[in-house]
């Protein structure tokens, strides 16, 4: 009892909500710690991860969050758009209309992948993290920035420019004139094999050709003679040249006789 009329006492002081990195964080062992909630809540770190939040003005619809997302909780339908539609707070041109923003927090781990691959940084994890339904459908949260009737009108838009954009390639190319009778292009000749003479038949015809006399030969050319220039030599004319001077004869080498050393007397 004793114990418990100590609590009972030190209850009428409450503990107040304090950082961990605070110097009195661990003095305060009395008093009541109850949050009453939702009146009093308790600090939330700004780097926390809760519920999702998609600023349009800044989303380009570039389509990175629907490919990273581990869960498939964002879904995305771009419209092209005619022309450019505006510039994100980052300077990125808006070429996309998002006809569909859905972001099924129900689906959500919670993992902020999304978030880091963002390009413009319109996509954030916000402070927000009680958000209990009582239908799970009202967990998906929706940031499309045109209703269905807008949608369909940017369609009819995109599919007439892109039909006037064929109909002018067609146009721009050269008409092509049909060939009248007369300028008909001339036929092109038969082809008409050739067959090449056997060996023996052209050596009978070189043999009737050499019987005839009538055929003149043609004259032979002269055979080409060269003339060979005598060598200019520099040498006196009383001495003779180097190697007509005479040499003393060298004598040849000794035979190799190779000498065998007597052994030594065994003792």
């Amino acid at each position: 009892m004793k114990l418990t009329l100590s609590h009972f006492w030190s209850s009428r002081h409450r503990r107040k909500s304090s950082d961990i990195r605070s110097g009195n964080f661990y003095d305060q062992g009395e008093g009541m710690v109850t949050v009453q909630y939702p009146r009093e809540t308790i600090p939330i770190p700004d780097n926390g991860r809760y519920r999702l939040h998609n600023e349009m003005d800044d989303c380009i619809v570039c389509d990175k969050c629907v490919k990273v997302c581990p869960v498939d909780c964002i879904e995305i339908e771009p419209i092209r758009a005619i022309e450019e539609v505006g510039r994100a707070s980052d300077g990125s041109p808006i070429r996309l209309y998002a006809a569909k923003f859905d972001i099924d927090m129900a689906k959500c781990c919670y993992c902020g992948l999304c978030t880091t691959v963002c390009p413009t940084e319109c996509l954030t994890m916000t402070k927000t993290f009680d958000y209990s339904e009582l239908d799970v459908r009202d967990m998906v949260y929706n940031y499309a920035n045109l209703t269905p009737e807008e949608a369909d009108e940017k369609r009819r838009l995109l599919d007439q420019f892109q039909k006037e954009k064929e109909a002018s390639k067609i146009a721009a190319k050269p008409a092509t004139v049909p060939l009248s009778e007369s300028a008909t292009p001339a036929a092109r000749p038969v082809f008409k094999p050739t067959i090449k003479p056997k060996p023996q038949e052209i050596e009978a015809k070189v043999e009737i050709i050499e019987d005839k006399e009538d055929v003149e030969k043609p004259a032979a050319k002269p055979v080409f003679r060269p003339t060979i220039k005598p060598k200019t030599t520099t040498q006196p004319v009383d001495e003779k040249p180097v190697s007509e001077v005479e040499s003393p004869p060298v004598p040849p080498k000794p035979v190799f006789r190779p000498t065998i050393k007597p052994k030594p007397p065994k003792e």
